[in-house]
């Protein structure tokens, strides 16, 4: 059974293939024509390229116990003193890409997350210490900036929305840890989803050879530009199977430019709207011609799509004239046009196609959080909770749609922790009451209720409890 491998720490991209003439521009694609054709080599466009891809060096300090019974008061009773944790460093190794001369550069979150130390080697071995300027485990995405006087080698960004299936690219990486190496294919795909765990879902499908330590390489065009970041292989074994995915630039681009305004994190747009995606079925009831778009299930009232006079049961077909194949695809395309834009949508509603116009936004806030902890002799004593609203929903990665009262946080080893209370719980009654507010069940935690009669929803599931 197949099974995703994401290109953690030890893994970069080989290279095999074919060529096309180096003098053909990017308008005058083609296949080779000729014995010379297919002799032509590589090497020109490796040596314009291989020196912008770094090699990045990650460690982290971790505990390990020096048994599994360390820390257990009854075990130290009968067994003598505490037994102390070692400290042990790890260390993982990924790959870069500079896109500034001036040391800025782009790699997978994966790559760096959790390390207290990070450093990138250059192609010519010498190494800097790095700061990471920005961050995204959602889009899998790090910004890490280093000081230099000279002016570096970099590799100008693609628009990957011209990349097209069939295209010769180059993937270049660290695969395993041998070394920078480099490896031939085509593109085999585009608008690939459900590819990782995380969700985001559109990925650049190649075969060029892609393997652990491959992860934050540059995925290169035949004109030396960077058309996508390699971020995960599919593989029974951990090894290149010929299915490897990128995240595509156009995104590395925006997430670039939030980097270089200064910003804290990455948001995306608030649509105020669930989608689904387009089975046959639905095409068919809906007189679709093809099976793809993005179903709207459900508009939040007063959301952007609601405003923008969006309706359940219709489809989005395209945004700003570029086809959306999915959920996943529209909310890439809605990510790349930028926050603050106005995108054309086309939408298909029952056979009819029409265009409206969205107004892309940060998620709102919408009431104040009012974060209380619940304390006292309760069953929720230990949890901290908050007025949900649009904004705290995609912070803690909740459905938009969703309102009440969500646990934020559950205080470890308090009676709401013992008795299984979880992050992103929604508290919807207590004893026949409804929770509206923070306020609601802080005045039903003081109550002297001889039983608690709760009802909650976690992952979209009706939860009723009784405690005492």
């Amino acid at each position: 059974m197949l099974r995703l491998k994401l290109c953690l720490p030890f893994v970069l991209p080989f290279i095999a293939a074919l060529a096309v003439p180096m003098a053909a521009t990017a308008q005058e694609k083609v296949v080779p024509q000729s014995k010379i054709d297919v002799q032509l080599s590589y090497a020109p466009l490796v040596k314009q390229t291989r020196g912008a891809v770094v090699n990045v060096y990650a460690e982290r300090m971790v505990q390990r116990r020096a048994s599994p019974f360390a820390g257990d008061p009854f075990f130290e009773q009968f067994f003598g003193q505490r037994m102390p944790n070692r400290t042990e460093k790890q260390s993982s190794l990924g790959s870069g890409v500079i896109v500034e001369s001036n040391g800025t550069v782009i790699t997978n979150n994966h790559v760096i997350e959790g390390a207290d130390d990070i450093k990138v080697a250059l192609a010519d071995g010498r190494e800097f210490p790095v700061k990471v300027v920005l961050k995204d485990d959602r889009l899998d995405l790090a910004v890490l900036r280093f000081e230099t006087k000279e002016t570096l080698p970099f590799l100008p960004i693609a628009d990957s929305d011209k990349t097209e299936v069939g295209d010769l690219v180059l993937a270049i990486g660290n695969p395993f840890g041998v070394g920078q190496t480099v490896t031939s294919g085509i593109v085999s795909a585009l608008a690939r989803n459900q590819v990782t765990e995380g969700d985001f879902g559109f990925f650049i499908q190649t075969d060029a050879a892609i393997n652990p330590g491959n992860s934050g390489g540059a995925l290169v065009d035949m004109n030396g530009e960077l058309i996508g970041i390699n971020t995960a292989i599919f593989s029974k074994g951990g090894g290149s199977n010929g299915v490897g995915f990128a995240i595509p630039a156009n995104l590395v681009r925006v997430f670039l430019e939030a980097a270089d305004r200064g910003d804290a994190s990455f948001e995306r747009p608030y649509i105020g709207a669930i989608f689904e995606p387009v089975t046959s079925e639905v095409a068919e009831a809906l007189g679709l011609e093809t099976v793809r778009g993005a179903l709207v299930v459900r508009v939040v009232e007063d959301g952007p799509a609601a405003k923008a006079g969006l309706k359940p049961g219709e489809v989005i077909t395209a945004v700003n004239g570029i086809p959306v194949e999915h959920p996943d695809a529209l909310g890439y395309r809605l990510t790349t046009a930028g926050l603050g834009k106005t995108v054309k949508l086309s939408v298909s509603d029952n056979g009819k196609s029409g265009e409206i116009n969205l107004q892309l936004a940060s998620a709102p806030e919408t009431r104040p959080r009012d974060i209380k902890l619940i304390e006292g002799r309760s069953p929720f004593a230990g949890i901290r909770a908050a007025n949900l609203s649009p904004r705290l929903a995609y912070e803690l990665r909740m459905a938009s749609e969703v309102t009440g009262v969500v646990v934020t946080e559950v205080v470890k080893g308090s009676p709401a922790a013992r008795l299984g209370f979880a992050q992103r719980d929604i508290v919807v009654a207590i004893n026949g009451a409804n929770v509206n507010s923070v306020d609601d069940l802080a005045a039903a935690a003081d109550s002297d209720a001889s039983f608690w009669r709760v009802e909650i929803e976690r992952d979209g599931q009706r939860i009723r409890q009784i405690f005492r």
